[in-house]
Formats: C-alpha cells, sequence, structure tokens
C-alpha cells in the first residue's frame, strides 16, 4: 500500500523526470507541444505511437531526438512495398566458421531494439505488418521454430503520411487498436518557422543528451501502475468507449448515424494508462475526468471507424470524439 509520502515523492520523481527529457527533445524539436507530450505519456505509459502528418513536420526527427535522450537501443526501419517479414525480423544466414567449415547463425532484424522508428509504416505489405503486430503486441519475434522475447522498455513509433495514398496498404483496425495513441502532427506557427531554421540551417550542432535510461523507464511505467483508479474515473472511461460504439444507448445521434465500429476494450485501457500520466504530472496520484479527457482524442480517434456517410459529409473521428465528450458526462464524484 503506498503512502501519501510515498505517493507524493513517486509523482515529483516521475514529473522530473519527464520535465528532463522534453527538455532534450525541445532543444531539437521546435514547437508541437501536444505531440511531444503525447509521445512522451506513451512510452511512460508503456504504449506505442502512431503519428500522422505531411512530409517535413519533423516527425522522424521527433522520434531520433527522444532516442538520444533516452539511453535506449535505436533502429528505424524505412518501410517500403517491397520489404519482407524478414528483413525487419532477422533471418538465419550462413556464415564461415574459424576452422573453414559453414554455420547457419541468426541475423537479428532492426525490430530487436527498445525503440523502434516505423517510417511510412502504411508503405508495408500486410504481410510485413503482421510481423510488426505481433512484436507490439507479444512483445517477442517468431522466425521460424525461433521465438525472440523483446526487452522492456519496448515502444514502436510509427509514421504515416494522410495525404500519399498511392503505394500504400491502409493499417488494419486490427493493428490500429494496437497504437495506444494517434497523434496529427500539424503545421508550425510563424513565429517557429525562425527558431527551425537557427537550429537546421545554422553553423551550431545541437546536443542531445542522455537523461534517463531503460531500467529508469521501467521504473516510471510501474508508477504509473500504481496510480490509484477511483470507481467513478473507470466508469467515466468506460462509458466514453461505449458511447463511440454505435448503436449504443450511450452514443451520441451522430456517432449512430456516421461510425461503423467503435472502440474496443483496449480504448478503456488506453484512457485509464493515459489519464494516470496525465495525474502524476498534475502532483496527483489518483485519475480525475479531466486526466481522461485530455487524453481522449489521441486514444480514441483512430478507434473509430467511419462510414460512407461519414466520409460523403466530411465528418471526421475527432468531431465524433468530441461530440462523445459532449455527451457523456462524469459521474458527480470525480466531476471537478
Amino acid at each position: 500500500m503506498t503512502t501519501a509520502d510515498e505517493a507524493r515523492a513517486r509523482a515529483a520523481e516521475f514529473k522530473a523526470v519527464f520535465a528532463k527529457v522534453k527538455a532534450e527533445v525541445g532543444k531539437m524539436v521546435v514547437g508541437q507541444e501536444h505531440v511531444v507530450d503525447g509521445v512522451l505519456t506513451a512510452m511512460m505509459a508503456g504504449g506505442h505511437v502512431l503519428l500522422e502528418g505531411v512530409p517535413g513536420l519533423g516527425k522522424t526527427l521527433l522520434v531520433r531526438t527522444l532516442s538520444e535522450a533516452v539511453s535506449l537501443a535505436f533502429s528505424r526501419i524505412q518501410f517500403t512495398p517491397d520489404m519482407m517479414p524478414a528483413d525487419i525480423q532477422g533471418t538465419m544466414v550462413l556464415t564461415e566458421t574459424a576452422g573453414g567449415g559453414h554455420e547457419l547463425t541468426f541475423q537479428q532484424g532492426p525490430l530487436i531494439a527498445n525503440l523502434i522508428l516505423a517510417d511510412e509504416i502504411n508503405r508495408a505489405t500486410p504481410k510485413t505488418q503482421s510481423a510488426l503486430l505481433e512484436a507490439m503486441q507479444e512483445k517477442q519475434v517468431t522466425v521460424g521454430r525461433r521465438t525472440i522475447h523483446l526487452e522492456e522498455p519496448y515502444c514502436v513509433m510509427a509514421t504515416q503520411n494522410p495525404v500519399e495514398q498511392e503505394g500504400t496498404y491502409p493499417l488494419p483496425e486490427a493493428q490500429l487498436d494496437r497504437f495506444l495513441f494517434k497523434l496529427i502532427v500539424g503545421y508550425p506557427a510563424e513565429s517557429e518557422y525562425h527558431a527551425i531554421l537557427d537550429r537546421t540551417t545554422g553553423a551550431d550542432d545541437v546536443d542531445i543528451e542522455h537523461v534517463t535510461n531503460g531500467e529508469e523507464i521501467r521504473q516510471l511505467r510501474s508508477t504509473v501502475r500504481a496510480v490509484a483508479e477511483p470507481e467513478a474515473a473507470r466508469t467515466f472511461a468506460i462509458r466514453l468507449v461505449l458511447a463511440t460504439q454505435p448503436g449504443s444507448e450511450l452514443a451520441p445521434s451522430s456517432v449512430s448515424e456516421c461510425a461503423s465500429l467503435g472502440s474496443s476494450p483496449r480504448g478503456v485501457q488506453g484512457l485509464i494508462l493515459g489519464g494516470k500520466v496525465q495525474a502524476l504530472l498534475d502532483d496527483r496520484f489518483a485519475v480525475s475526468a479531466d486526466d481522461i479527457r485530455a487524453v481522449a482524442l489521441p486514444v480514441l480517434r483512430h478507434r473509430i471507424l467511419l462510414n460512407f456517410r461519414a466520409q460523403a459529409n466530411n465528418v471526421s473521428a475527432d468531431e465524433l470524439v468530441e461530440d462523445v465528450l459532449k455527451s457523456v458526462q462524469p459521474p458527480h464524484a470525480i466531476a471537478a
């Protein structure tokens, strides 16, 4: 049982490490504060992230900079349509031994690391995406009869371009559901372009320091799991997810008319885990309704499948999530 003093100390430690990592990332990444917060929140909560935005907005730069701030084994995979599962999982290769003979040895692929940047994930074929799905869900890689268990912390941060769809393979709902957050990377403000130019076209190099490591991240994930979940907070999260399901008595009319599929129970898990991180950042050791609201968009937007009517009327998943947040009221105990 965690005492009040222990809870405050663990929350303070969590917040301090979060701030240090964010400050290091901010040395290179200009603006995009909600994206940086979302990426760090997902990593601390033990989830994967899907970053969506047009090319040139710094998605790859963000993940690479994060890998430098956090001392973890890092791999970058540039997905292409001709990539095969063995290219990312690893394969058996014939090598020459010291005595002049030959033997088969396993050459591990880039999936075997701690932090994976899956660049342009939607360019991979379904066969290759299924190999990535096993690593994301089971935290293991299977090659032939060999099963390799992946070391924690393990986090996949994938990018995709929402505009260029030629030669791509849209992610199936089952794979989208494995991402804790889907974050939208937008254009920078006019004032931010000056800082971008200073950091990318100037003579000075930006040095990113290691401010944490895998062991500390594992400890912070334990802290996140230890945050209290009041019954009212759970109920609010559950009702939000039920309201995304068309036909549910809690669903607003817009969801029933424009959605063909709503969130699964993983959405509830995402709301609670993301809410726990928000609580810690606010120096609290219990989840509130505001914490859950704060993460509702990134947790739920990719878990709602739009039907033809929504597409014809340009209704977005974000609009449906906003309607859900308006229609579902939190229990009185956590309304403040």
